[in-house]
């Protein structure tokens, strides 16, 4: 009879991964001081680091969207004066 898997909310898979990137500890004792396996503390590490560079290229997309959305939006404001 399988058994459910167990969740683990983000805020754990956080604390885990940053752990692992600190590399202070191993991988075996990190997951024995947060009660996980340590394929998923491998996991978790890999997918951070993935994503890592996509957080902070976000911010600087939005920036740039932003900025020109009110480009735009002035361009539009000018038209509508002179008519």
């Amino acid at each position: 009879m399988p058994g459910t898997r167990k969740t683990h909310p983000p805020s754990l898979k956080a604390k885990v991964a940053v752990e692992a990137i600190r590399g202070v500890r191993t991988t075996a004792e990190i997951a024995k001081l947060f009660d996980v396996h340590p394929n998923l503390v491998a996991n978790w590490k890999r997918q951070a680091l993935e994503q890592l560079p996509a957080i902070f290229a976000g911010a600087q997309a939005a920036r740039q969207h932003s900025d020109a959305e009110k480009d735009a939006l002035y361009q539009q404001i000018g038209r509508l004066k002179v008519e």
